[in-house]
């Protein structure tokens, strides 16, 4: 094949370097090679994202198809098609010439076929005396045959990315529907927590998908919606653990009060505790909880922590709350002085309050006397949580938000 058959001599036609290039490729078909021209077809179809090309050009390509006997591409049978416009319009149901002409001309560009071009411009088969033909000229398909394997391979990427893309969604609408019902579930049972904050967060992430979404669109808000999920059962599930330690405690009060077999020793502050420091029995929770603060931002302002978890990492308020255990041993923070603080922020806030410790460890002499002392301020109104981890946050060099 020549790449001068593409233009006419008096250059009527003008040819790019694409177009050259994908006559050069053309050249280069295996002898005997075949391929199904309607399942060429159908992947150009699939791939005319990528191709760059519309409906109705492959509307015309089907058109052209039609021309062409077999139904494999053969170089062997000859791959050019000489349909008048007439006749390409009345298989292309009807399209107009100027249409028509519009679309022959994308489909040059594309590289899905290629103009064979007589020296009056015509198409036309000019026969031997057998009446075989002998030479043609109009349209050649050997684009489609040269291009068979990478239009397959382009058609299965569509196709897989046009699956992902549905999973995501499918994936994102499931995680949505999961923190809605998650977040009115908490505000009607009356949970403690920002949930306003969290009703803004939720608004925010799925006002930011887009009207036409692309699946890395979809992946980055579903990550973060997912994140919000953890974080909001992370939540309930720390504050059902609260309750049922504020219930075992009211238990154990009432079954120590109703034993007869105390002694008045029983009652004088154990040699462990620190000075001047109450019974769990003397501290009396507030009404009002203290604000959670999202995990992610405790392990930004409290690294360290991390070593201690399970497995060398904190992944959850569970991890956190398990390391935080560990820290208070190592810190010397007493048992009793440990459950108070849980009774009087809650087990996550006290998990918090470790770390913060932990991380100002050289700093603090007595870990457990600075915990009570803590403690008792919570219980006045005296304490919160937010200005420690925005010092500390300042302190590690990341940049603290303002808590609401």
């Amino acid at each position: 094949m020549q790449v001068g058959n593409v233009t006419t001599p008096f250059g009527r036609r003008s040819v790019t370097l694409a177009q050259i290039k994908g006559q050069m490729r053309t050249a280069e078909i295996k002898a005997g090679k075949k391929a199904d021209k309607w399942k060429v077809f159908r992947d150009a179809c699939e791939a005319r994202a990528v191709l760059g090309i519309q409906d109705r050009a492959l509307a015309v390509l089907d058109a052209l198809l039609t021309f062409y006997p077999d139904n494999e591409l053969c170089e062997e049978r000859g791959l050019v098609v000489f349909p008048s416009n007439d006749q390409l319009s009345v298989r292309a149901h009807g399209i107009a010439g100027t249409t028509l002409r519009r679309h022959l001309t994308a489909l040059v560009d594309a590289g899905l076929i290629q103009r064979k071009d007589s020296a009056n411009g015509k198409r036309y088969a000019r026969k031997d005396e057998t009446g075989a033909i002998e030479e043609a000229f109009g349209f050649s398909l050997a684009p489609l045959l040269a291009r068979a394997e990478e239009l397959a391979h382009a058609a299965q990427q569509v196709a897989a990315e046009r699956k992902r893309f549905r999973i995501t969604k499918e994936a994102l609408s499931i995680c949505r529907r999961d923190v809605r019902k998650l977040i009115s579930a908490a505000v009607e049972e009356g949970a403690a927590g920002d949930w306003g904050h969290i009703e803004e967060m939720f608004l925010g992430l799925t006002g930011r998908i887009p009207r036409t979404p692309t699946v890395a669109d979809l992946q980055q808000i579903l990550e973060e919606m997912e994140m919000l999920r953890e974080e909001i059962v992370n939540q309930l599930e720390i504050q059902e653990d609260s309750e049922n330690m504020a219930s075992n405690a009211v238990q154990n009060e009432r079954h120590i009060q109703n034993s007869n077999t105390e002694s008045s020793n029983e009652l004088e502050p154990s040699p462990g505790k620190e000075p001047g420091a109450k019974s769990s029995q003397a501290i009396r929770p507030k009404s009002e909880a203290i604000k959670a603060f999202p995990l992610g931002m405790v392990l930004q302002a409290c690294p360290g922590i991390r070593d201690y978890g399970p497995s060398g990492n904190v992944e959850s308020w569970r991890d956190l709350m398990s390391a935080a255990v560990v820290v208070r041993s190592m810190l010397g923070v007493s048992p009793s002085a440990y459950q108070d603080a849980c009774e009087i922020l809650g087990p996550q806030n006290a998990a918090a309050v470790i770390a913060c410790i932990l991380e100002r460890a050289g700093h603090i002499e007595n870990a457990g006397g600075y915990l009570r002392n803590l403690t008792r301020k919570a219980t006045c109104g005296e304490f919160s949580l937010g200005p420690m981890l925005m010092a500390l946050l300042r302190a590690n060099g990341a940049p603290g938000r303002k808590a609401s």
